[in-house]
């Protein structure tokens, strides 16, 4: 009986000590390819530490905080900016673009990586919005051209 026992446990450690080396070599094995491409992330680096959530929650939670800015501005007339979708695109958009949609968009890579559709940009743009400077005189003239009325509208 005795006999047997000692050749159990020698025998469960045996096994032990292989598992464990089976281990090790697993984990300096080169990490194979995903089956899908992980999206590209892109993120404005003057702005990566301003972010209004922590990433965690922006990853899980980011379209609940978009729909409850989306009901608090249209359905209570409150503007904040905190949530907001120009917000995220100032941030993510892809800065050789201006874009987050696109083959390399923030936004595009992600959800079609969650295989999820984007519905926002049929109404918002998807891009940066571009700084007017009054010293610029083609950016005065496009200033005058935007504030004036037009043709036809009644006062």
């Amino acid at each position: 009986m005795k006999r047997n026992m000692k050749q159990f446990v020698v025998g469960g450690l045996a096994a032990l000590l292989a598992l464990g080396g089976l281990a090790a070599a697993h984990a300096t094995e080169p990490k194979k390819p995903a089956r899908v491409p992980v999206p590209a992330i892109s993120v404005n680096k003057d702005k990566a530490e301003k972010c209004v959530e922590p990433t965690d929650v922006m990853r899980r939670d980011h379209m609940k905080f978009i729909q409850h800015q989306r009901d608090e501005t249209m359905h209570k007339g409150i503007r904040t900016s905190k949530h907001s979708l120009k917000n995220c695109v100032e941030c993510h958009a892809d800065p050789k673009t201006g874009s987050v949609l696109g083959k390399d968009g923030f936004c595009a890579t992600c959800h079609q990586y969650a295989a999820v559709t984007i519905d926002c940009f049929s109404c918002h743009t998807d891009k940066t919005e571009k700084r007017v400077s009054a010293n610029e005189p083609a950016s005065l003239e496009r200033l005058v051209r935007l504030s004036a009325p037009a043709a036809g509208a009644k006062p």
